[in-house]
C-alpha cells in the first residue's frame, strides 16, 4: 500500500471490464481522468457470469477489511444472457437466477460500508451479423439476449435503489453504432468505451453524493508542490485528457 490514501473505484465485471485498461479502454479512461485523484482498481474476469461472481464476492469485497470502496462499478449479464446449448457447457444463467444474483451482489456491495457508491452497468447491445461473421451461424450470443437481461439488471436496480446505466439504449442512439462500437460484436472497441465513461461521469456528476465522486468536485494530490504542475492551485486540471477535451463530458 502507497501513500497518501486516495478513494478507491473498483471495476467489477466480466470481459467487458478485464479488457476496459486496454488502448481506449473505459476503465483506462476513468484512471486517466482520475489521475491523482482517485486509485481505479480492475477486477474483471473473462468470462465470467453472476452466477461465478456470487462464489468469490466475499473475498474480492470482504466486509471486515479496514478501508472500503468509495465505488463500485459492476457489470455482468453479457454472458448469462447466451443461449443455452443443449448437452455443452455454457455460461448461461436463466433469467430468475440471474436476477437474484445481481441481487445479492448489490445488497453485499452496499453493506460495505455507508460511504460505497454502487453503479451498475446495464448490458450493452451487440451486433448480431457482425456475431454471426465472426462466430458463425451457432453463436448464442444476440441483442435481444442482451435487450431482456439489460431490462431486468435496470428493474432490479429500480427496486434496490441503486443506480444504473442503460447501455443498451444509449449506445444505439450512436447513429454508426453497428459498425463503430464493438471489436467482434460485443467486445468494446474505443468509441464503445467513450460512451461507457462519458455514460459513469454523466451518473457520478448528477449523483448527490457527500462526498461527491464527480472528478472535478475531488481534490487533486500534492498540488503546488511544484511550479510545473499541470494543475491549477485549487486541483482543476488545465490540460487535455483521453476524451480529447478539458471536460470529459459530452
Amino acid at each position: 500500500m502507497v501513500g497518501p490514501r486516495r478513494p478507491q473505484f473498483v471495476l467489477f465485471g466480466s470481459s467487458i471490464v478485464q479488457k476496459s485498461f486496454g488502448d481506449g479502454g473505459w476503465g483506462a479512461i476513468l484512471a486517466d481522468t482520475y489521475a491523482r485523484k482517485a486509485d481505479i482498481v480492475m477486477r474483471g474476469y473473462g468470462g465470467w457470469n453472476s452466477r461465478n461472481a456470487l462464489q468469490v464476492l466475499d473475498q474480492i469485497f470482504p466486509k471486515e477489511a479496514a478501508v472500503q470502496p468509495s465505488l463500485v462499478i459492476t457489470y455482468f449479464g453479457g454472458n448469462d444472457s447466451l443461449k443455452p446449448i443443449p448437452d455443452e457447457l455454457s455460461p448461461h444463467v436463466p433469467l430468475p437466477e440471474f436476477i437474484e444474483n445481481m441481487k445479492k451482489i448489490a445488497t453485499h456491495l452496499k453493506s460495505l460500508s455507508e460511504k460505497t457508491r454502487v453503479i451498475f452497468l446495464g448490458v450493452p447491445p451487440a451486433n448480431d451479423e457482425m456475431i454471426i461473421q465472426l462466430y458463425g451461424e451457432r453463436a448464442t450470443r444476440s441483442n435481444e439476449g442482451a435487450r431482456i437481461y439489460s431490462e431486468a439488471t435496470l428493474k432490479l436496480c429500480q427496486e434496490l435503489e441503486v443506480k444504473a446505466i442503460d447501455l443498451w439504449t444509449i449506445m444505439q442512439q450512436k447513429n454508426d453504432w453497428m459498425t463503430t462500437c464493438f471489436t467482434d460484436g460485443f467486445h468494446l472497441a474505443s468509441e464503445g468505451s467513450k460512451i461507457v465513461a462519458k455514460e459513469i461521469m454523466r451518473a457520478l456528476e448528477e449523483a448527490e453524493w457527500e462526498p461527491s465522486l464527480y472528478w472535478k468536485l475531488m481534490p487533486s494530490e500534492f498540488v503546488g508542490i511544484s511550479p510545473f504542475d499541470p494543475e491549477g492551485s485549487n486541483g482543476t486540471i488545465t490540460n487535455s485528457n483521453m476524451f480529447g477535451e478539458e471536460d470529459p463530458m459530452p
